[in-house]
């Protein structure tokens, strides 16, 4: 008879799921899957709303990265409204998203991941957590409490709100940056980027090198990846082309504009969820193992992997020596962590490239805005991916249609495939236990769902 394992719920990630595995007859695995709590209402309950109130109904999609949502709701709406922002409006829009993944990636990398590299996979439950890393390292917990509420009351003290925020409007942003805003933001600023570097280092001395047989064994799968990219081909969280990267490192760039002449969307009737796959590349769609169709990723590895460099030099000094390691494009899916640390990088020296920036505190920060008949598709980088926006509006500006792949949704299929290698190479002949368990969690937790 089939023997079923369920793993209920997975911990330490930034929602709901759990993992099903079935063992055959001899205790091997026939059969692993994630599934997921993702509510799908959103794209029709907006449906008859006022366009310009997207941007703060569609924040409460996500409480961990709802600065994402609000922004790229804000460019859709700027789309089908036919309005370009100001240049210091579409600075302050960038400068807020960037702030927004600094603190997120301190979150789950210290909080959500640390526990297995710092207290072990094997550790018990009890300690694995931030608890037991606080006790194992009193000061560095400290530490990290600090830097983040510091990057949060940056959001919150500038914007008003940093959960659910409201500061993003169509045409561009609600209020302009004072010059005591300005040095203030930057003083804080100085000590992040610090602690960032603190960080990577600490990781690459202290903690990779301990897990490079997990690295290379865990959840490792072969797929192509997705991200956004500038006119140089360089990262870019906030705007640009979206590149799509076959596992053989060829790829080709698209506006977003277009993307669902390039990416589809597919159901299965186990998940709530939606698989998106690249449709163009004429293979449909599989998460077999041996031979995927269509299967892409997005979040750190895939952003880091399709970007040609990154646009900041300590960054692309991280990204240089991440490659001469690892290759590109990187595969093993554990390798988020040490790519969310990169892009930790990037996020702050952006952020104080953007305060630096003379046209900041320029008070001319919202264009005109007059609601009218069109469509928009809105796209930035969220943490766990390429986040899509797309709108369709009336001529009194009420929202039609909507369709909405957040960036989690793109990881689906890849985690589902992580699962399965992960699971396939730990259980043999039934034999499973807690530690074995928790790995297999780790394949998921990598994606940061």
């Amino acid at each position: 008879m089939t023997q079923v394992i369920n793993i209920q719920p997975i911990t330490r990630i930034e929602g709901h799921a759990s993992i099903g595995i079935e063992l055959d007859d001899d205790g091997n695995v026939s059969d692993a899957r994630v599934n997921v709590m993702s509510l799908r209402g959103f794209e029709k309950f907006v449906e008859g709303k006022p366009a310009e109130e997207l941007p703060r109904i569609v924040s409460r999609i996500c409480g961990i990265c709802p600065w994402m949502h609000h922004l790229a709701s804000n460019k859709a709406v700027d789309g089908c409204f036919g309005v370009t922002p100001t240049p210091t409006g579409s600075k302050l829009r960038e400068l807020m998203q960037t702030l927004a993944h600094v603190e997120d990636k301190l979150l789950h990398f210290y909080f959500l991941a640390a526990p297995d590299f710092v207290i072990g996979p094997d550790a018990d439950y009890a300690v694995r957590n931030v608890i037991g890393i606080a006790k194992a390292n009193p000061e560095l917990a400290r530490q990290v409490v600090r830097m983040r509420f510091a990057a949060k009351m940056i959001l919150d003290k500038f914007s008003s709100k940093t959960i659910h925020p409201v500061a993003g409007v169509p045409g561009g942003f609600s209020k302009p940056m004072t010059e005591a805003d300005r040095k203030e933001i930057l003083e804080k600023m100085g000590e992040l980027m610090d602690f960032a570097l603190f960080t990577i280092e600490f990781a690459k001395k202290e903690i990779f090198p301990k897990y490079l047989d997990a690295i290379q064994s865990v959840g490792v799968i072969r797929t192509g990846f997705i991200g956004t990219v500038d006119a140089d081909g360089a990262l870019n969280l906030y705007d640009g082309r979206i590149r799509l990267m076959k596992p053989d490192a060829t790829y080709f760039e698209f506006d977003v504009g277009n993307y669902a002449d390039h990416i589809g969307e597919h159901v299965e009737p186990y998940s709530y969820s939606k698989f998106p796959y690249a449709r163009c590349w004429n293979e449909g769609f599989s998460m077999d193992l041996e031979d995927p169709k269509g299967i892409y990723r997005a979040n750190t590895l895939a952003r880091i992997n399709v970007a040609d460099r990154m646009a900041t030099p300590r960054a692309q000094a991280e990204l240089e020596e991440f490659r001469e390691t690892f290759g590109r494009p990187a595969q093993a899916t554990l390798l988020y962590h040490y790519a969310r640390l990169i892009e930790e990088v990037y996020a702050c020296e952006r952020a104080i490239e953007i305060l630096n920036d003379p046209e900041i505190t320029n008070p001319d920060v919202r264009a005109e805005v007059e609601p009218k008949a069109g469509r928009g598709v809105g796209c930035v980088e969220a943490p766990r991916g390429t986040l899509i926006h797309d709108y369709s509006t009336d001529d009194n500006g009420l929202i039609t249609r909507a369709n909405l792949i957040v960036g989690t949704t793109h990881n689906i299929g890849p985690m589902n495939m992580s699962v399965s290698q992960a699971a396939r190479t730990l259980i043999q002949g039934g034999r499973v236990d807690e530690g074995i368990l928790n790995t297999i969690e780790m394949a998921v937790r990598a994606y940061d769902p």
